[in-house]
């Protein structure tokens, strides 16, 4: 009887593995795929979806335990039994006893080994090296975080002595990515040598001249914090489980639309009310995490429904139709469905809101209030619309239609209550216009190639030296200067679990 199957997509990923990756095609060798599998899940703090149970249709494999954890062999060095280990991470993972629950155990390992095998196609290139790939993934962040943080004071207070600047230390904070000190400047006209040039020396004379130094203002007189990079080896990362309960257990009643995408520097819970926004743009290089970060935005406003009665519908347009696939099974889906690649329904899409801009418009004139907040003050039940648009600017230079569509509901959508999320790659004056920027003031940028980048997302420099990953600089509509924040790593199984909370919180 078998306890572990695999589908046709899952063998084909094995067998890629085996001919470019291991350069051995061998049945023996299966199993030592499925183990690296099992061992990628288990890095990922979401539990896997139970859509992994299912195993059905040509190319169906069949596994038992002897063959996947070694159940029962001898302990010699070429045969091993790794059972006990296994059932053990597993519990702990799970917090569930699975030596007494076979049935759970069998289950749990079958689904970690297939999300397992799903992230190896994911993050796993052929041409590139697979043993340099595990060495990566398993073994790139076992290092402790190094004692930068004792070091770097006396370091940046002899720095800023060498520069000419006099600086005396006064508290220190260590962040998920960053170090921050909290200097004091006996004369305060030393701190424009340090916005003159001074920064960049520091940054040389400290060794983090790529992504560099960044000063921030304090409330306190002659007293500034300085941001320090560390290296990626010493950086803590904030989970999309994290995220969830952020939302569980803290959420602003003041908030109509409360977004939670990361943390600030000192590793303090960021969030903000995106009606107040009132809309959106995001931008970011390639790898950057603009993605990972609208994913963050939507989970958000998921959860939040979960709990609260406040209505949300989402209009997703997906050109790439393989980021939003996750969430086509929503019921509060405007129009009920996900949008990806087909301009005519875009368009139809867009007119449509537009429409329903127009009528809740008009709705609200006849019952004299001038916004959603009037007209749900005088008793009205009416869903807030978020817009998330993937792809700007492929989009835009497909169609005219299109972006007038899209231009005329950022001029005049935001008193109906709909609200636009719009994410581009490609940050540039064509794509993020003056029509755009007069109508979208509150911007996220991500880490982007060159400083005129930068400018165009937040009509400031920084998001150039940013480090990627999720590094993110938000300038909100009612702030006068961008805030970093470093977002949360959400992962597609995050996504599948907030839709299905979601789901069923609407079933009760």
């Amino acid at each position: 009887m078998a306890d572990i199957y695999t589908s046709k997509k899952d063998e084909e990923i094995i067998s890629r593995v085996l001919k470019k990756g291991l350069d051995i095609e061998s049945s023996g060798n299966k199993w030592k795929i499925l183990r690296i599998a099992l061992a990628k899940s288990l890095q990922i703090d979401t539990e896997p979806d139970d859509s992994l149970d299912k195993v059905s249709g040509e190319g169906k494999k069949e596994y038992n335990l002897q063959q996947v954890t070694g159940k029962g062999k001898d302990n010699d060095l070429k045969t091993q039994d790794w059972d006990t280990a296994c059932r053990a991470m597993l519990s702990i993972y799970h917090t569930q006893d699975l030596f007494s629950d076979e049935v759970s155990y069998r289950k749990f390992l079958q689904r970690h080994i297939r999300r397992g095998l799903r992230e190896i196609d994911i993050s796993w290139k052929s041409e590139s090296d697979f043993h340099a790939w595990l060495t990566h993934e398993f073994f790139s962040n076992l290092q402790s975080v190094p004692a930068v943080v004792t070091e770097y004071q006396d370091q940046l207070v002899a720095a800023c002595s060498e520069i000419g600047i006099h600086a005396e230390m006064r508290t220190e904070a260590t962040g998920p990515r960053l170090t921050r000190y909290k200097m004091y400047l006996p004369d305060i006209n030393e701190l424009d040598r340090l916005k003159r040039g001074g920064l960049e020396k520091l940054a040389n004379l400290l060794g983090v001249q790529q992504q560099g130094i960044v000063q921030e203002e304090t409330n306190e007189p002659k007293t500034i914090y300085l941001d320090i990079p560390r290296p990626r080896d010493s950086w803590t990362h904030t989970s999309g489980k994290e995220l969830r309960q952020w939302v569980e257990t803290f959420l602003p009643d003041t908030y109509k639309l409360p977004t939670w995408i990361g943390t600030d520097v000192v590793g303090q819970p960021y969030f903000f009310d995106l009606s107040d926004a009132p809309h959106l743009f995001v931008a970011g290089t390639t790898g950057s995490g603009k993605s990972i970060c609208l994913h963050a935005i939507i989970i958000s406003l998921l959860q939040r429904m979960t709990k609260t009665p406040q209505k949300i519908q989402f209009a997703l347009i997906d050109p790439k139709e393989v980021e939003f696939s996750v969430y086509d099974s929503l019921s509060n889906l405007f129009m009920n469905k996900v949008f990806g690649d087909n301009d005519a329904e875009i368009i139809k899409l867009l007119r449509t809101l537009t429409d329903e801009m127009n009528r809740r418009n008009d709705w609200f004139k006849n019952i004299g209030a001038t916004n959603i907040d009037e007209a749900i003050r005088k008793g009205k039940d009416i869903p807030r619309i978020v817009v998330v648009i993937e792809e700007l600017a492929d989009l835009f230079m497909r169609s005219k239609d299109i972006q007038d569509g899209i231009i005329r509901l950022a001029q005049k959508a935001r008193s109906s209550g709909i609200h636009l999320v719009l994410a581009t790659q490609r940050p540039d004056s064509q794509i993020f216009s003056g029509l755009l920027r007069s109508n979208i003031p509150s911007r996220i940028a991500l880490s982007v190639q060159k400083y005129t980048e930068s400018k165009i997302i937040l009509d400031d420099v920084g998001a150039e030296k940013l480090l990627g990953h999720g590094d993110m600089l938000i300038k909100l509509s009612s702030e006068s200067a961008p805030k970093r924040v470093h977002g949360v790593f959400v992962h597609r199984d995050d996504s599948i679990q907030a839709v299905k909370h979601f789901m069923n919180s609407q079933k009760k």
